[in-house]
């Protein structure tokens, strides 16, 4: 992945909110210890999704790809005080490891954390969503996208990671790779989607907002 100028990202987190020691240490953690660590919403991104709970106060959130935990503490900061968060990873490996890092951070209670099919874990559900975070496997961002839409509150908030895949979706279309054009699918569509606004933010790999508005 090839993210913007690193430069510019440090000046940004010199001047954004620091992580606190937790999440310094998972970021370290997985640096250390996990293949392919970049996945890591990091510094910034996790600020971004703190301040972005923080804003819509949810009593309810839905994470579809927990990685190592780090961007599930982030969007914990801004629940009520009787709000849950529901992560779903299929990663079964990591879990020592994500559940260890919820218990550091005090949330063991308010995370409610799933391993396996998020297609099939979903359904089995029985929550309304204030904010939907999407930041699992590419080539199923639409079919998540479909699954949780009548779960979403009106109002309610659909965060997609990644929709800038480096740049890639960029390329013409037929040049795409399946992820490439999973991803530019996605955007096009939701941005077509009535039943939404949007808003992309070119920030790190992209995050694409979509607010529910029936």
């Amino acid at each position: 992945m090839n993210f913007p100028d690193e430069t510019i990202s440090k000046y940004s987190e010199s001047l954004s909110q620091g992580e606190t020691a937790v999440l310094a240490e998972l970021n370290r953690e997985t640096y250390a210890k996990v293949l392919m660590p970049q996945m890591l919403s990091g510094g910034l991104q996790g600020r971004i999704l703190a301040m972005f709970s923080k804003m819509i106060q949810p009593a309810r959130i839905l994470e579809i790809g927990t990685f190592t935990g780090y961007s599930g503490i982030c969007l914990c900061e801004g629940l009520k005080e009787s709000g849950k968060l529901y992560t779903i990873d299929i990663n079964e490996e990591l879990e020592d490891m994500v559940r260890t890092f919820f218990k550091k951070a005090g949330l063991e209670n308010q995370i409610d954390y799933r391993i396996g099919n998020a297609i099939d874990i979903v359904p089995t559900l029985n929550e309304e969503f204030d904010l939907v975070f999407i930041d699992a496997d590419k080539n199923n961002y639409l079919n998540y996208y479909n699954l949780i839409f009548d779960r979403v509150k009106k109002g309610g908030y659909i965060i997609a990671d990644n929709v800038l895949w480096s740049g890639k979706i960029l390329d013409a279309q037929e040049d795409m790779d399946a992820d490439t054009k999973a991803l530019y699918d996605y955007a096009h569509k939701v941005k077509a989607d009535v039943r939404v606004e949007t808003l992309l933010l070119p920030v790190r790999d992209g995050m694409m907002i979509a607010r529910k508005i029936v």
